[in-house]
């Protein structure tokens, strides 16, 4: 289908297409070829320059196994990963050598080596003047509308279509909609784990109610806790870039439980960014424009002096790499408030290089198809232009709120926020503790010699002593990239 469209359009086929792709084309009689990436950076496409040549892939571990890639940190991404709680934006990665195409763009190679980069999609949040008459209910209607769509487009499969059930809105939503268009007997998942210090494992109280209300084909995972430790090595060499959020591992065994029932499944990734579900939301609404102040004071893991108590001299950004990053987003046009603008940051580059990548990867580290019904380019585009107090209503996600009231039970929408918990990656204790230490005091830790010592030995000493701003377990975060380097071969 890509090749006949391309053969039509060339390279504007990319207009044409909906969904998740990555593609390259190659011309047989000009010798040029052409790379793209989906609208919201779904599916991955990494590239390297070695010996004069352009590598390209679906991992990053793919170009390290060719040889010939320079390894060696990227310290303005080490910035990014330990203050944006791992996300590296595009195009760098952790790794100096390997680069990726960004969301929303084609790459075109000339024979002789020329590039040239095309952004042909943007998350623009801006009003409309063909939707400036909708009110409240109007706008309710139509995200409903657009979400069912969403729905019924990743419907499309030859094999059936599963759901990844979390107990939250989004998924619920999925489900309920899932029903409304006629699907019976439908195959919905949910993981649990054991709880650790306070913190509860399972959500399964809520997943619960949405299964029988639809009456789905449920399947509840619960893993102990000594099974926790095989499955985090197992996840962590499915990563193609090093991901500390801690349901990573939940969506690895979650993965692996579900390809034995169905190849294809839908999740609600997407969902916060794109309707405002988070916690910094709200205050951007009264934030000083630009916003970018109010924004690192909520999301920020660590400040520019933070990261030269904890970086080695060597390995530690010359300024604050990710304070200018932020400034410069907010700066950009194509966003007309704060709100606005940090929703479209998220949604172009927090959404993309977190949520996104980590749920693909594990998916696939088990054939298994996951699609992401909120990030449909058009319902995407609908919440951008959807007046932002309408979206932090109700403590967030107001207007999908209102648009799930008329399909899903209103526990489940009005329950407080949770996510995929993973209690013992945040509450570092026994073999997971364990293995952090290995890691940080390994002989390739030592020679790589990223973090001083002396905060290495501090954070060993008191692992669960303070978490970052949005939760993160510090250890954790510098523990996972070690672990990762590590499996990598990366010296």
């Amino acid at each position: 289908m890509i090749l006949a469209g391309y053969h039509h359009w060339g390279d504007d086929v990319v207009d044409h297409l909906v969904g998740m792709f990555a593609f390259a084309v190659a011309e047989r009689d000009s010798g040029r070829v052409v790379l793209a990436r989906d609208r919201l950076g779904i599916k991955p496409l990494y590239l390297a320059d070695v010996d004069g040549a352009l590598r390209f892939a679906s991992t990053l571990p793919a170009l390290l196994a060719g040889g010939g890639v320079d390894t060696s940190i990227d310290p303005i991404a080490l910035h990014h990963y330990l203050s944006l709680h791992a996300v590296v934006p595009a195009p760098r990665t952790i790794l100096r050598g390997v680069h990726r195409l960004d969301a929303g763009t084609v790459l075109t190679v000339e024979p002789d080596g020329r590039r040239r980069t095309r952004r042909y999609w943007e998350a623009r949040r801006e009003r409309r003047d063909d939707l400036a008459d909708l009110g409240p209910d109007e706008w309710r209607d139509a995200i409903l509308a657009s979400l069912r769509r969403a729905v019924e487009r990743r419907l499309v499969a030859d094999v059936p279509v599963g759901v990844l059930l979390s107990g939250g809105l989004d998924s619920s939503l999925i489900v309920g909609l899932l029903a409304e268009a006629g699907q019976t007997g439908l195959a919905t998942f949910s993981i649990g784990f054991e709880a650790a210090g306070d913190l509860e494992g399972d959500e399964f109280r809520y997943s619960d109610v949405i299964a029988e209300r639809f009456a789905t084909d449920h399947h509840r995972l619960r893993i102990p806790t000594p099974e926790l430790v095989p499955a985090l090595r197992a996840a962590i060499g499915a990563m193609s870039e090093p991901m500390v959020s801690h349901d990573v591992v939940a969506f690895y065994l979650l993965s692996q439980a579900v390809s034995q029932h169905v190849k294809v499944v839908q999740s609600g990734q997407g969902a916060d960014e794109v309707f405002a579900g988070y916690h910094w939301y709200p205050p951007m609404m009264d934030a000083a424009p630009p916003g970018a102040d109010t924004y690192r004071a909520a999301f920020v893991d660590r400040t520019h002096e933070a990261m030269a108590a904890l970086v080695e001299p060597t390995w530690l950004a010359d300024h604050d790499a990710t304070g200018d990053f932020i400034d410069a987003q907010f700066a950009r046009g194509g966003a007309s408030t704060p709100a606005d603008r940090a929703l479209r940051l998220d949604t172009e580059v927090m959404l993309v290089e977190d949520p996104v990548k980590r749920v693909d990867n594990m998916t696939m580290a088990w054939g298994l198809e996951a699609r992401v019904p909120f990030l449909d380019h058009d319902l995407v585009e609908l919440a951008g232009a959807c007046p932002p107090e309408l979206l932090v209503a109700q403590g967030g996600k107001g207007v999908l709120k209102e648009a799930a009231r008329l399909v899903i039970p209103h526990d489940v929408i009005d329950r407080p926020k949770g996510y995929f918990p993973v209690p013992a990656l945040t509450h570092l204790d026994g073999e997971v503790l364990d293995l952090v230490r290995e890691a940080l005091h390994a002989p390739e830790a030592k020679a790589r010699g990223l973090f001083r010592p002396e905060a290495v030995d501090r954070l060993l000493a008191d692992p669960n002593g303070g978490l970052t701003p949005l939760g993160g377990n510090p250890l954790w975060q510098i523990g996972l990239l070690e672990l990762w380097l590590q499996h990598q071969g990366v010296r």
